[in-house]
């Protein structure tokens, strides 16, 4: 009835009675799905981490590093540029077609569950077309599915969505109630567990007995949790510790702790510090080795594709056989200041048409960090010699405007000078900081001469009114809790797109939307947007009883992920902060 994957065969086998290990020798997704259910059971942080420490120890070496993406709702680790391209269409295609269930029945168990998978495996459960289909199939592995993943993520070009759609039949058809549940959430990246990397990180130390710093230390400098676990699997303590950072394999930029005045910066740091531009453009990651030259966003995805004159200036300016060096990439107009930053992303997207597109949005780049030089890791050097050694290597590639000094009276003067230029504010950067790759502290600091704008998630949207009726215009925005995970609502916004935005967003939600309603739609949070806003005020008709006042979007976050997004803390700190200046209710 379906395709099959190499080595997934339709062979006759009741799913009763499962052990971690099918007769494959292989672990069985059903075992990792039930202890993805448990996980999402209970808040007992301990529970998470010796459940998921003991599953680990129990696998074989090829199954750790997929088990821990999956885990972490990744369907490939971070430094795999490899993506799946699956819409909400073609994966609410793919539910209808196995379930034969009218699609009211979906809506009903979303407003039940508030979860795509748990809606997904509701479906299941209930239909009879697949509880029949289900008594002749072999159960999936880890590896299987892995490996069915792998296949759907290389389809591409014409008929590829009919083509993934018929894969992912394959998958879904070979698969229990419960383990559709979960690989609906992995194909979405939306594991919602409340087991994060942090979380992780303990299960790595606890299941291979290394110590939680050298599980952290070896993260940090990887990039990522998932290598980790891999070489603690197949080498222990020994292997961990060998972790470094490698070129062409991207690792989280360290980050800035926000300020309001550099009264405060130059109080906290002590003395002298490094004040520079904060641009208002794209971080990048470049790395170089001998004439390969790859580029990563902030999200640490590749978009070396897009930005060809970048490429060519590294292989030509920078003096260096490897380097991995952190600049910021800015659109610029006629008069070479920068324009906005919507226009710099439409060039991160592109990859048709590049030579039209480098006419029409040039761009500059600007280099204020190298992390990595022929085969020496710069990371634990003052970022006054890292700054140092960076002007040695980059030719005559600008650096971004910097300051050194002590006087606030200084400071400021820089600061009016950073935003008359067009750009945000300032870095300030401890003079002998090190680089801390994912880590955010009191070393670096971005001060803003404006209340600092919060990154939230588009997790619904109404259709709008007059001519505006054709477009989904009317924005619900949300904060993540980052002890649960949940997207939670702090506002509403019709204002700060353009008409072509506008157009451009009701296309991009559509494809998102997992529940329609009257007057507009539910969304998967997938669309992140920089909010500016008057004020936080106490209001009881959110869930977390915060609002704010006159929300307006800046910018379209293209460069951040969900997972990145303030979190409802942060907003609830600010809220609490405001009160320093005013008197409580």
């Amino acid at each position: 009835m379906f395709m099959s994957f190499d080595k997934i065969e339709s062979i006759g086998e009741e799913q009763r009675g499962l052990s971690l290990k099918g007769k494959d020798m292989e672990t069985r997704f059903q075992v990792f799905a039930e202890l993805c259910e448990k996980l999402e059971a209970t808040s007992k942080r301990l529970v998470m981490v010796d459940l998921t420490a003991d599953f680990l120890n129990q696998l074989d070496a090829d199954e750790v590093e997929p088990t821990v993406s999956m885990m972490l709702g990744r369907a490939f680790p971070k430094w795999d540029q490899r993506v799946l391209e699956i819409s909400w269409a073609t994966l609410s295609d793919v539910i209808k077609s196995l379930t034969n269930v009218k699609w009211t029945r979906f809506r009903e168990a979303f407003a039940k569950t508030g979860d795509i998978g748990a809606a997904t495996k509701i479906l299941f459960e209930s239909s009879k077309m697949r509880k029949q289909a289900t008594l002749f199939e072999k159960p999936l592995t880890i590896l299987e599915v892995r490996r069915a993943l792998e296949a759907i993520a290389e389809i591409s070009g014409y008929g590829s969505r009919e083509r993934k759609e018929r894969l992912l039949e394959t998958l879904f058809s070979q698969a229990s109630a419960l383990e559709v549940k979960f690989l609906v959430k992995i194909v979405i990246g939306e594991m919602r567990t409340g087991f994060y990397e942090g979380l992780m990180e303990l299960a790595v130390s606890k299941a291979f007995n290394i110590p939680l710093d050298v599980v952290q230390t070896a993260a940090m400098l990887s990039g990522d949790v998932v290598e980790v676990a891999k070489m603690a699997k197949l080498h222990g303590k020994d292997g961990v510790l060998k972790l470094k950072l490698q070129v062409f394999r991207p690792f989280r930029p360290m980050m800035a702790q926000s300020s309001e005045s550099v009264e405060e910066v130059l109080g906290e740091h002590g003395r002298e510090t490094a004040f520079e531009y904060k641009l208002d453009g794209a971080r990048i990651q470049i790395h170089k080795y001998d004439e390969e030259v790859r580029i990563f966003s902030r999200r640490l995805t590749d978009v070396t594709q897009s930005l060809p004159e970048i490429v060519e200036l590294t292989k030509t300016r920078v003096q260096a056989r490897q380097a991995v060096l952190e600049g910021e990439v800015v659109a610029v107009g006629e008069d070479r200041s920068p324009m906005l930053f919507q226009h710099l992303m439409r060039r991160f997207r592109r990859v048709h048409k590049i030579e039209e597109m480098q006419r029409r949005i040039p761009i500059e780049l600007y280099l204020f960090d190298i992390i990595y030089l022929d085969e020496k890791s710069l990371i634990a050097l003052p970022y006054v010699e890292r700054r140092k050694k960076l002007s040695e290597v980059c030719g005559d590639i600008p650096l971004t405007e910097q300051l050194i000094t002590r006087s606030p009276k200084e400071a400021k003067r820089f600061l009016e000078e950073a935003i008359e230029a067009g750009h945000e504010g300032l870095m300030a950067k401890k003079l002998d900081s090190a680089y801390t790759p994912g880590i955010r502290g009191k070393r670096w600091f971005k001060i803003k001469k404006t209340l600092e704008p919060l990154d939230l998630v588009i997790v619904g949207a109404e259709w709008g009114y007059g001519r505006r009726h054709s477009w989904l215009s009317n924005y619900y925005l949300a904060a993540r809790d980052a002890e649960t995970g949940i997207f939670l609502v702090v506002g509403k916004t019709f204002k700060g797109l353009t008409d072509r935005e506008f157009i451009q967003m009701t296309k991009r939600l559509k494809a998102l939307t997992i529940k329609k309603q009257p007057h507009g739609v539910t969304v998967a949070p997938k669309v992140v947007v920089e909010v500016v806003y008057n004020e936080i005020q106490k209001s009881p008709k959110y869930e977390c009883e915060m609002a704010l006042r006159f929300a307006r979007i800046k910018r379209i976050r293209e460069d951040k992920s969900p997972e990145e997004a303030d979190t409802i803390q942060r907003v609830r700190e600010i809220y609490e902060r405001q009160y320093g200046k005013k008197a409580r209710y």
